[in-house]
């Protein structure tokens, strides 16, 4: 018994030489990634199960009246991270019809950081961590519930504020 684990580890130690050898030989690399990188953890979309393709988030549905407003707060939640409050009116969310036909005044809200889809939301309210240090562009889109975005006389319907973090 003691000579087959033996064996067992010089196998796995040889074998796990040999293939990187072998890899190296034929040109692959190892890469790592940004952990503190939403994109890296495939979350440019952040969704799953329909079109969510930037075609469909950069196609626009004209709101109707009354027109929803949208406005957002950013409050402070430790050094590195905010809590940010979605204010909407003539809106309405309705997690229940995404995916669905469009309905006038609801649907969703898309979140994105310095040009990064981070995610949807449903609700007025989305933490944001891990927030490095200097300026960053956060941008909150109002989006029917097929996830084109809602638009007033094509316009985009969306808000746009600057944070630094110190």
């Amino acid at each position: 018994m003691p000579k087959t684990f033996i064996f067992l580890i010089i196998g796995l130690f040889f074998g796990t030489g040999a293939g990187f050898i072998i890899a190296a030989g034929s040109g692959a690399q190892l890469t790592g990634h940004d952990h503190n990188d939403p994109a890296a953890h495939g979350s440019t979309t952040g969704d799953h199960g329909a079109d969510h393709s930037n075609a469909a988030h950069n196609k626009l549905t004209e709101a109707a009246s009354p027109a929803p407003v949208l406005t957002m707060t950013l409050h402070p939640d430790g050094e590195q991270s905010r809590n940010l409050q979605i204010n909407v009116s003539n809106f309405r969310f309705n997690p229940e019809a995404v995916n669905g036909e469009n309905a006038p005044g609801e649907g969703h809200a898309h979140i994105y950081l310095n040009g990064i889809k981070l995610a949807r939301t449903y609700s007025p309210w989305f933490h944001i961590a891990g927030l490095t240090k200097g300026e960053h562009e956060v941008r909150v889109t109002l989006n029917a519930n097929n996830h084109s975005q809602l638009a007033i006389k094509g316009q985009p319907v969306e808000v746009v504020q600057k944070l630094v973090i110190e």
